[in-house]
């Protein structure tokens, strides 16, 4: 039979231009011939340029090409993937549901902690929660390419619905105890391990790879959008009427979710073909990354900034308690400054379009570098400003490395891929956080963070120079560049071989 990735290969170059001159006057016969697109004119809900197969030959001159064909050009407009109707419904219900999810997250914390008065509780559930992913993570993957992507959100958000409302009834019932919540939350994180992947990988099928980046930078808006109400909103809803109303409201919001999946017009989803039942999977999605440096790289980079990089509960608790002597609300407002950090570096990721190598490496060692200087801040107010640009930087990382990721995979291994993503991003958690935890408290919270910092930013280097090493390229200083020149530019090596795909990405 034919490999996956062959047969994934072909399936996505027809979102994108051909470079078989046979191949593309094929599929600009059979574009000929097929029925209009769904959607009525003028509505926004149909695109006639993501479904066409062929361009004219100018077009190929609008931006560069990622491995698998996609065609990278610049965004028309910072919420242009809002125009298509179905990611219109899902991004509606992600308003909701991630509003909720954070509610959830500020209640279980505050329950467990109200039930034991130990902050080891606390760090034992979000342990009980991560768990699933470092161990199943590449597996939920496998799932996510064998079933049909949509189907399974509605199976998976259903059941983290009804783990919300079971955790709500116990709550509100007064039975609940700490090792009910450490279940609920062991479950939770099962039904992440398939969620999750599942849900990154059936963005491209409602927006196509045009819109593909946009709409990866819209999700983090709305996340980070939530991380701002949604703790507040939970905050007086404890203080109102206690946790488990909380739960309540989360458990609802699921429905918003899955009706807007249930609404979409299948018709105009780009569904890719699930994959059949075979041994080896999980081992070819490894092989598949480990022999593309485009995929492989970034994934490691991933790994050392997760794991590392990202242990901010840890840290901020530490600063504010003992560096600064501060209170609960300043605390909270050291989270808020680098919340409005992350939403304005998602929009500003919404507006750039599909990323590059470079700017993927540029965006996680300035977040190093910030958390070097962060370190050294003086006071509390220089240290939540530096805090703002660190969450800049960082979710312009998060959000070019989901994206660069995705239009480099061949869609039948795009959910192996964002597997290993999650994986290695967030499933470092339960290794760095005590790594990082023990420093802080030995050492104190600023050799803590310092240590974080220059970890990052050491690792964007090196594989910042493996990568230009392995595209032939190497980097060039400017003074005098000229007009529309770089003063810091990679350019090819002398003798360097044709122009690889590899390059074309940086």
């Amino acid at each position: 039979m034919t490999p996956p990735a062959a047969a994934s290969a072909a399936a996505f170059r027809t979102d994108g231009p051909s470079t078989d001159p046979a191949a593309a006057a094929a599929a600009a016969t059979a574009e000929s011939q097929a029925p209009a697109p769904a959607g009525l004119p003028g509505t926004g809900d149909e695109d006639p340029e993501e479904r066409t197969a062929a361009v004219p030959p100018a077009a190929s001159d609008q931006g560069p090409k990622g491995p698998t064909g996609a065609q990278f050009s610049r965004p028309r407009g910072m919420f242009s993937s809002l125009r298509i109707r179905n990611y219109r419904y899902f991004f509606a219900g992600q308003v909701v549901s991630n509003t909720g999810t954070w509610m959830q997250r500020i209640a279980q914390d505050w329950l467990v902690l109200s039930l034991t008065g130990s902050p080891l509780a606390v760090g034992i559930t979000t342990a009980m929660q991560f768990l699933p992913m470092l161990l199943l993570g590449l597996f939920g993957g496998v799932l996510a390419d064998r079933m049909p992507k949509r189907r399974l959100l509605i199976v998976t958000q259903g059941a983290m619905g009804l783990l919300a409302a079971g955790l709500a009834a116990m709550t509100i019932g007064g039975v609940v105890t700490p090792y009910y919540v450490y279940a609920f939350a062991l479950l939770l994180g099962l039904v992440t391990v398939v969620d999750n992947p599942t849900r990154q990988a059936f963005v491209s099928e409602m927006v196509g790879p045009k819109d593909l980046a946009n709409a990866v930078s819209l999700n983090a808006a709305n996340f980070q959008t939530a991380r701002l109400v949604g703790p507040a909103v939970a905050g007086l809803l404890i203080a109102a009427v206690g946790s488990g109303w909380a739960f309540a409201v989360n458990a609802l919001s699921f429905v918003a979710v899955i009706g807007g999946l249930l609404a979409m017009r299948t018709s105009e989803l780009r569904p890719i073909e699930p994959i059949a039942r075979e041994k080896g999977q999980l081992r070819e999605g490894l092989r598949y990354v480990k022999e593309r440096p485009e995929l492989l790289w970034p994934m490691v980079l991933a790994g050392f900034i997760g794991t590392f990089g990202f242990n901010f509960p840890t840290l901020l608790s530490g600063f504010a308690y003992d560096t600064f002597k501060v209170g609960a609300g300043q605390y909270g407002l050291l989270n808020t400054a680098m919340a409005v950090g992350s939403l304005a570096g998602a929009l500003l990721a919404a507006r750039r379009g599909a990323p590059r190598l470079r700017w993927l490496v540029g965006a996680a060692l300035g977040f190093g570098v910030l958390e070097v200087f962060a370190a050294f801040a003086p006071g509390y107010w220089s240290f939540a400003v530096l805090l703002t640009l660190i969450g800049i930087f960082g979710l312009s990382f998060n959000t070019s490395v989901n994206s660069m990721l995705q239009l480099a995979t061949d869609p039948a291994m795009r959910g192996r891929v964002m597997g290993l993503l999650v994986l290695v991003f967030t499933g470092g958690t339960p290794i760095g956080a005590p790594v990082v935890g023990w420093v802080t408290d030995v050492y104190g919270p600023r050799l803590g963070l310092l240590a974080c910092g220059a970890v990052s930013a050491l690792a964007a280097g090196v594989v910042g120079l493996v990568l230009a090493r392995s595209a032939d390229l190497k980097l060039r200083f400017d003074l005098h560049p000229g007009r529309g020149g770089r003063v810091v530019a990679f350019v090819p090596r002398a003798g360097a071989r044709d122009r690889s795909e590899l390059a074309a990405a940086c």
